[in-house]
């Protein structure tokens, strides 16, 4: 085997101040070749800061602002880079320019440095097609269409064309479509970071999560590394157990960001975890009670009277009787003695008792409100799917671990029984706070 050459990325960046399209491709595959080529650049972006320094307000300094930014956009100082790419001249500084401030999201004012750079010279079908994806991240996904027809010539070859174009039919529902031309951006450019990291999500979704990490991970190998890709990455590594590889997920974020507050709540999670002790039989019987807590009640012959009177109370499941006391199911209109003892015999059967998570939970009372006394219009509400609060994937991975579907279910959670779910820290359990109260609900007990 043929040892591959390292690329000195100093010698690149820092010994000539001369910075075209071919000096940012050599860099790309330089940082693909491992981390010490990441850090290699850290030290490169010091070095060009003195260069910056010692040319202020000359031709030269605008020669090594460019390069200064385009090193601080690979590592992903974004803010820095926006500001040495403004101090600079020229197509390549204009084109960086607009994808700096696209990945800030900054999009009128990244749409303006495009336009400049196709004015200064740069390629027009690329700009076109990083303008496509402005029209599209603007909501104006008909504009971006026409846009992408206009360069359609290069649809064998190009693999923004296809990422564009991938993008877009994930606006349409067509996922299978999407995938395809994602796959057919990443066979063009392996190193392509936008489609790689969309292959990941798609699998992320739909619970592949080893394809989803195999993906994420690929796009580690070739900055810049984008936010969203760190998190989902560290999310899935935490799903995983794998705690220090999902911290230095974290870490590499708040690298970047410092102020930002869902990394370092996140890091704070994972750097706990990996503290804890794990007892996999605890965790395979853990499993086995809630698989037994969530069999619906309509499994067991009872009496019409009870099978209607735990209707209305809205109780559907074994652990839902064990959230509830005596006293609140007598209370229910036409619920009787008769009716208590015919639900004690089905529990018992399953060694649990009416109001046992009440006494596990100390003794806390659950918020029980009957059916009747709900309108129509509420009940309609309860009824809608937890998947419609659209939460992010770590809140969303866990509803799915306490097999809460319904509104109704999740707000018959206290905030403490869900903190308890694997990966659901405070983080998570705020989001969920605001879906709800969006919807004029809130948890139990809140």
């Amino acid at each position: 085997m043929v040892d591959t050459i390292m690329i000195d990325l100093k010698a690149l960046m820092v010994e000539r101040e001369d910075c075209d399209a071919g000096t940012v491709e050599k860099l790309r595959n330089g940082l693909a070749q491992g981390k010490t080529q990441y850090r290699a650049l850290r030290d490169s972006a010091e070095a060009l800061k003195k260069k910056v320094e010692a040319n202020v307000g000359t031709a030269t300094g605008k020669r090594w602002h460019l390069k200064l930014g385009i090193a601080q956009y690979f590592i992903g100082y974004l803010t820095d880079a926006v500001e040495n790419f403004k101090q600079s001249e020229g197509a390549l500084a204009n084109f960086y320019l607009g994808k700096a401030l696209l990945e800030k999201q900054h999009l009128d004012e990244s749409l303006k440095a495009f336009e400049k750079a196709e004015k200064s010279g740069y390629n027009t079908n690329q700009v076109k097609l990083q303008k496509a994806g402005i029209y599209r991240l603007k909501g104006d996904v008909a504009h971006a269409r026409s846009t992408l027809k206009e360069v359609e010539n290069q649809a064998s070859h190009n693999p923004e064309y296809h990422f564009q174009a991938a993008s877009c039919y994930l606006l349409d529902g067509l996922r299978d479509k999407a995938v395809e031309h994602f796959e057919k951006a990443v066979e063009l450019d392996p190193n392509h970071t936008g489609a790689l990291f969309q292959l990941g999500h798609c699998n992320d979704l739909v619970g592949n999560d080893d394809e989803a990490i195999s993906f994420y991970e690929r796009c580690m190998s070739h900055p810049p590394l984008h936010v969203g890709l760190l998190i989902n990455l560290g999310i899935l590594y935490e799903d995983n157990d794998k705690y220090e590889k999902a911290a230095e997920c974290y870490r590499r974020v708040l690298n970047a960001d410092p102020n930002h507050d869902q990394a370092r709540l996140f890091l704070k999670d994972a750097e706990s975890s990996l503290t804890q002790s794990y007892n996999p039989e605890a965790e395979a019987a853990s499993s086995k009670f809630n698989q037994v807590l969530e069999i619906s009640i309509t499994d067991f012959e009872l009496s019409v009277r009870s099978r209607n009177c735990l209707k209305k109370m809205n109780i559907r499941t074994l652990g839902d009787l064990t959230r509830v006391s005596e006293p609140q199911m007598l209370s229910s209109k036409n619920f009787g003695e008769t009716s208590l003892n015919e639900i004690k015999i089905i529990l018992s059967a399953k060694n649990l008792r009416i109001g046992q998570a009440l006494e596990q939970g100390g003794g806390v009372d659950r918020r029980f409100v009957p059916a009747q006394a709900l309108s129509e219009a509420e009940q309609a509400l309860l009824n809608r799917p937890v998947s419609e609060l659209n939460l992010s994937v770590r809140a969303r991975k866990c509803m799915n671990r306490l097999n809460l579907a319904s509104l109704a279910e999740l707000v018959h959670r206290s905030a403490d029984e869900l903190l308890e779910a694997k990966n659901f820290g405070m983080t998570s359990l705020n989001e969920v706070r605001e879906k709800l109260r969006q919807l004029g609900l809130n948890l139990r007990g809140d």
